[in-house]
Order: structure tokens, then sequence, then C-alpha cells
């Protein structure tokens, strides 16, 4: 039986084969990107070293060595969509990594910026706002912005939250909410973790807790929570339960404990507590009410929001 090197040896020494092995050898050492390696590298490649190389080399220039500007890596050419290969020299011997491009970064960093938003029962469209998306066309709108980025600003330069939230009041559609979700996405950037809450429909939750035995778990990961951000408070149905057992426990702790809370409201303090004060049975509760508006003044600053109604 002949030796399976002998017809290798004749397949090698064909002239077509060894026309197209030297044209590819000369396609990846022309290439400007493998000429800077080598010469950045030459006194540590030999000539044996690169050609045994080769395949590294021809592997490295057959894709993207920069980011494509693709909007999604799913749509990536490269063999590992969402990397670019880089050479490296690894004891005298060429090694080829792949490192994350421009836009697996930025997927990523989406990623883990959602990761770091809790949000129960809240539309797509304000969990995806940003601060520079607020439309500002009057002064309160502008300072709410100023009084955002001091918020983060304060945040960052001391490491620490500020104790007070904000108590965002005004009428329906003028933003409040926008602005509950642009600080979610501004406070995940720096990785610290809100949870974000459309308190009506959460209250409903409450409810249907009791039977399968999670309320207690549920009120503890909204008290506990880095940053909590409740909107649209006032807009439920007040019962003496909802008030104080759920509402009055979470503004408590968190009032205890000096944790930031951002709320919005139809209402301002007057109103709230006015609503607060009403229940599903005709009483009026004027001191429960007071209570739990002791501690909202405690932990937030209120701060009017006008403007057109852009729901229209």
């Amino acid at each position: 039986m002949e030796p399976i090197n002998g017809p290798l040896k004749r397949a090698i020494n064909v002239p077509s084969f060894q026309e197209r092995y030297e044209a590819m050898r000369q396609e990846i050492l022309a290439h400007p990107h493998v000429q800077a390696f080598l010469t950045q590298h030459k006194d540590e490649l030999s000539r044996e070293t690169i050609e045994r190389n080769l395949p590294k080399l021809h592997e490295f220039i057959s894709q993207s060595t920069v980011c494509c500007g693709c909007d999604n890596t799913e749509n990536c050419t490269n063999y590992l969509k969402g990397f670019v290969p880089t050479l490296r020299v690894v004891r005298n011997t060429v090694e080829i990594d792949y490192v994350q491009c421009e836009q697996k970064i930025r997927e990523d960093e989406r990623r883990d910026v959602a990761k770091m938003i809790a949000s129960m029962h809240m539309p797509k469209d304000v969990l995806q706002a940003t601060l520079s998306d607020l439309y500002i066309d009057d002064r309160l709108r502008m300072d709410i912005a100023n009084k955002a980025t001091d918020f983060l600003d304060m945040t960052v330069a001391t490491g620490q939250l500020p104790k007070k939230g904000f108590y965002l009041h005004g009428q329906f559609g003028v933003g409040k909410s926008f602005v509950l979700g642009a600080l979610a996405n501004e406070l995940a950037k720096i990785k610290i973790r809100s949870v974000v809450v459309f308190v009506p429909e959460f209250l409903r939750e409450m409810k249907n807790a009791i039977g399968d035995n999670t309320l207690n778990e549920k009120i503890d990961y909204i008290k506990k929570a880095p940053v909590l951000m409740l909107d649209d408070l006032g807009a439920e149905t007040m019962t003496a339960w909802t008030r104080d057992e759920i509402l009055g426990t979470i503004f408590h702790y968190r009032m205890a404990e000096q944790l930031p809370t951002f709320i919005t409201s139809n209402f301002d303090y007057d109103g709230l507590e006015h609503h607060l004060a009403q229940s599903q049975k005709g009483d009026i509760e004027v001191v429960k009410a007071g209570r739990i508006m002791e501690r909202i003044k405690a932990l937030t600053i209120p701060i009017e929001m006008r403007g057109k109604n852009r729901r229209l």
C-alpha cells in the first residue's frame, strides 16, 4: 500500500496548486495590517515562523478587522459575530485573538442597563427614555432637567445617592413618567439599580399576592430597592389596606433607611393628602392620610411639571 503522503506530495507538486498557494501567500503578506504587524515584530518572528503561521494570518485578513458598523451583531459577517480579530506574538509564534467590536460593546451596555432597571407594569417607551430626549419648552421643564442632572452629578461625585427624590406633579400627558424612565436609565449607566412601578397595577397585584402568599416578598422587594420610582400615585382606588399596609409600610421603611424615592402624580401634596384620606367605605381618615404624607414629604422634593398633553 502506498503511503498517504505520496499522493499528497504529488497533489502539492501540481503547478496549479503551487500557483494558487503562492498567490494566496503573496496576498496575505501584502496585506497592510499583516505588513504592519510583521514589521512591528520583525525581531521576534523568523521566516520559518511566518510561513508556519500563514493559516492564522489568512484567518485574520479574511474578516473585518474593525467594526463593520452593522446595526445588529446578528448581521455581522465575521467568524465570531460581534468580534474582530487581532494579532499578537506569544513565545515567538503568532496568535489570533478576538475582541468585542464597537457594536457588540454598545449592545452589551444596553443589556447591562436594562438589567439595572426592574419595572412593574411600565410601558416600554418610558423605560427607553433618556434625559437628552426630554422635551424642554419652558423654564419649569428646564428646572426639572437641571435637578435631574444635579442628582446624577452628586451621585457620581460622592459615590452615594442623595436622600431625597422628586415628587413630580402635573396634568395628564406632560411627561412625568418619561422623566422617571430617563432617570432610571441614567442611573443604570452608573450601575445603580432602580425599580420603576406603575402604582395602580402594583396595588391590584398586591391584593392578588395575598392568595399566593407572596405579599411580604413583593413588598420587601419594592421597599428595599436602591432607588424606587412610583408612577401615577393617586390614580388608584384607595382603600385603608392599600394605604396603610402597602404604601405606609413602603414609605416608612424608605424614610427610616433614607432611600431615594421618586413619585409622579396628578395631585400636588394637598390633593394627594385629600385622596389618601378617602376610602371605599366613604370614611374620611385625615390623621392616617397625614401620616403617609409626612413620609412622602420627608422622601421627596415637590416639583410641578407643566406642558401640553403629548398623548393627544
